[in-house]
Order: structure tokens, then sequence, then C-alpha cells
């Protein structure tokens, strides 16, 4: 999905290590994230989910670099 992304904003920002993650892109060029997926993929390299949860609040989530900062979005099933 990185890729396709690329194609529209040549200067987005991506969370590191959560492409699998990626839901697309606001009307504002920010990169949209699956908040739900993002822990997973933390859970899957091995952390427990208490701790890929507050290791992606803080590190993820809570990280801000600038206007184009990602987004990460909780989705309702």
């Amino acid at each position: 999905m990185r890729d396709e992304v690329l194609q529209y904003l040549d200067s987005a920002l991506f969370a590191d290590g959560f492409d699998d993650a990626i839901l697309g892109f606001t009307d504002a060029g920010v990169v949209a994230y699956d908040e739900r997926k993002c822990i997973q993929i933390l859970v899957d390299e091995g952390m427990d989910y208490d701790e890929a949860l507050e290791f992606f609040m803080f590190n993820v989530s809570g990280a801000y670099m600038g206007p184009k900062t990602p987004i990460f979005i909780t989705c309702v099933q």
C-alpha cells in the first residue's frame, strides 16, 4: 500500500514497520492507519497485547512529526 500512497503523495510520512496497516490517506495528504492492525503487528513481532498497546500509544500514535504526522483510526466492524 505504501507504493500506492506514494503515487499520490510524494511527501507522505509513514510509520515505520506498519505498512500492512495502511488504510489510505486523507485529503490533507496524511497517511491513515488501522490502529488495531498496528497493535497486532507488534504482537506478531513478539510483544504481549498490553506491551504492544502501551508501546503503540506512547511511541507510535503519540509521536508528532509535524503537520503530515500519520493518523491512526479505530475501525469498527
